[in-house]
């Protein structure tokens, strides 16, 4: 990550809507920014895949689930948050992996600049590859806040994406049982 360019690039801003850059309270403001950058958007040097090496043998092909798995990651179209909550489920094709290593593999995708269909999308396509599993079917319920903050402006308005893969694709009951376990507390 160039830190310099990012510097730049937000006392340009800062110039750019009218800001004195030497101002006491706008000083650090690139260098803070900077660093802010290098930990949220550290999906980029991040793989997901490797997230997923560490396995456990299981006998059984019950479907695992993961929910309320809370994300934070950033609009690519204007740069600003939006985060919520991601359930992920798969059917264990005789293995599985730890339970961590789900979430950490949701934190790889969402530390970048992101479309939460992309982002779902991404979750589920890693887990097909690297486990293998019968089917996986991930849901993420985010608030955008390019849609709070500006624009339309409407405030607490939520995105549903929903992704299947493998068995989950065509199978009614396996996609009511992922609802129906999303609604247990």
């Amino acid at each position: 990550m160039d830190k310099e360019k990012i510097k730049e690039g937000v006392r340009l801003i800062l110039e750019g809507i009218g800001e004195d850059i030497s101002r006491e309270g706008l000083v650090e403001t690139p260098d803070r920014i900077a660093r802010m950058y290098e930990e949220l958007a550290g999906g980029y040097t991040d793989d997901a895949a490797k997230h997923l090496q560490k396995r456990f043998h299981v006998d059984n092909t019950d479907m695992v689930m993961e929910k309320d798995i809370h994300f934070y990651s950033f609009c690519e179209h204007h740069m600003l948050p939006f985060y919520g909550t991601a359930a992920i489920a798969y059917i264990p094709n005789g293995e599985v992996v730890g339970l961590s290593k789900i979430a950490r593999t949701l934190e790889v995708y969402a530390k970048r600049f992101q479309l939460q269909e992309r982002l779902t999308a991404q979750i589920a396509d890693v887990f097909m590859k690297e486990l293998a599993p019968h089917g996986v079917m991930v849901l993420i319920e985010a608030e955008h806040m390019c849609m709070t903050m500006r624009g339309i402006k409407k405030p607490g308005t939520k995105t549903v994406t929903v992704v299947t893969r493998g068995v989950f694709t065509d199978n009614e009951k396996l996609q009511n049982d992922f609802y129906r376990m999303l609604e247990r507390r």
